[in-house]
């Protein structure tokens, strides 16, 4: 909790495309259940972080960037902008749910659907296929991914450290999202590593993909 008694703010950028931040984004809706932050919502997008590399990407990934991520992304930008940050986390929850859990892929319909389910227009869909917005994607992009540089990918978290500056870090990557009192042991953690200076990666192959529960 922050000196003035409110709740520690957590800035969370994120692509609905990415079924890793989406693990990593219900988990810390946990951790809002059981430490005292509250997670500020920011959209940023792998098809701006990987449009000056896509020749160096696999084919399968570098179709997925051109044909699927920039719909769901311009969507998500132009609701916010059209109707305020307060609606980022709710569609977030309603399109990750639809593209995730319930496997309906990256389509217009699903899209649709997930308009519906929070509450907001279905013409919004309609800018899957217009860069009316993209300057505003780009500048959120750039706002969280500047916090940790070019070789990492969503989600990236922002917290206030100690000393008043920012702690930002890329993750955790991380399956099933823990929840309970796990979860508030990995955001602990999270955070001793993150804000120890000069401290910059763990990691380890993976050996499971997401399990969306």
């Amino acid at each position: 909790m922050s000196e003035n008694g409110s709740k520690t703010p957590v800035d969370f950028w994120f692509d609905p495309l990415c079924p890793w931040a989406w693990m990593t984004s219900r988990w810390m809706l946990e951790v809002e259940k059981v430490r005292d932050v509250e997670v500020r919502w920011h959209v940023m997008s792998l098809a701006v972080l990987n449009e000056d590399k896509l020749d160096d990407l696999p084919a399968d990934y570098r179709e997925m960037l051109e044909t699927k991520a920039w719909g769901p992304v311009r969507v998500v930008i132009a609701a916010q902008q059209k109707y305020g940050d307060e609606i980022l986390g709710k569609l977030y929850t309603a399109l990750g749910t639809r593209f995730h859990n319930r496997g309906e892929g990256v389509t217009r319909e699903a899209v649709v659907g997930a308009l519906e389910d929070a509450g907001l227009p279905a013409d919004l869909v309609d800018h899957m296929d217009s860069d009316a917005y993209d300057k505003e994607l780009r500048a959120s992009h750039k706002e969280g991914i500047d916090k940790v540089g070019q070789d990492v990918g969503t989600p990236v978290i922002a917290v206030p450290g100690a000393d008043g500056s920012q702690v930002a870090f890329f993750g955790p990557v991380v399956t099933p999202a823990p929840k309970g009192e796990a979860a508030a042991r990995l955001w602990d953690g999270t955070l001793l590593v993150a804000s120890t200076p000069g401290f910059y990666e763990i990691k380890r192959t993976r050996t499971q993909g997401p399990v969306f529960d």
